[in-house]
């Protein structure tokens, strides 16, 4: 079973996220919050696996609440829902820790697997989505916090292997596992465990942050 926190500003809206989450077995609606300091208490108070999150709202935002969330080490992991196609709330709010994002009008198939997906620790991001995400990074190029020095120099990779690391790249050029096994002339089986040992070696929480990683690290170029 699923645990999940609704965070919306509107009734409405999350009233029709517990209708929708109520009516799937495999989740279990255990809390409510209508902002984002509500949010930050209910996850630390809750302990949800996933909290479905809005981004803009009064006060306190989705992408701080998501920071804070994340920063306090708890076992919650967050879904970004929105209204809003990928722009910089939705990109700001996966910076945040966010493990992917969904539209609002996505359907109540798609929102109840991205939760799942959420809950074992993957990201909800297309390979589309992706390199839109990464395109949105090249644009805003290097931001407060980032390291410098390039990939040589970027303690995360270090401990990479050669073929991991190609690996890597592959992810940050945004193509699937069954991409990446064709490129690499590599089982789909192999590819995932490559993937799993990066996500790990790096200190990646999914492959969403792991592209993140390579790119604030220099790994892939952002001309």
């Amino acid at each position: 079973m699923t645990t999940v926190l609704i965070v919306d500003d509107h009734a409405l809206q999350r009233l029709g996220f517990r209708m929708l989450l109520d009516a799937d077995p495999g989740t279990e609606v255990v809390g409510e919050a209508a902002n984002g300091a509500e949010a930050v208490r209910q996850a630390a108070e809750l302990r949800p696996d996933v909290v479905l999150m809005d981004i803009r709202m009064p006060g306190v935002d989705g992408i701080e609440a998501t920071r804070r969330i994340m920063a306090s080490g708890g076992r919650s992991r967050v879904l970004v829902v929105t209204t809003f196609d990928l722009d910089e709330y939705a990109y700001g709010a996966l910076r945040a820790g966010a493990s992917g994002f969904l539209l609002k009008d996505a359907l109540p198939g798609e929102l109840t697997a991205g939760i799942r997906a959420v809950a074992e620790g993957d990201a909800v991001a297309a390979p589309a989505l992706t390199r839109r995400l990464l395109d949105t990074f090249v644009r805003q190029g290097p931001q407060p916090g980032d390291r410098a020095g390039g990939a040589d120099s970027d303690p995360r990779l270090a401990g990479l292997s050669e073929r991991e690391g190609e690996v890597l790249l592959a992810m940050a050029q945004g193509l699937t596992n069954s991409e990446i096994a064709a490129q690499l002339v590599l089982a789909e089986s192999t590819v995932k465990t490559h993937v799993s040992k990066v996500l790990a070696r790096i200190g990646a929480r999914d492959r969403v942050h792991a592209v993140i990683i390579a790119y604030e690290a220099g790994l892939v170029g952002t001309r």
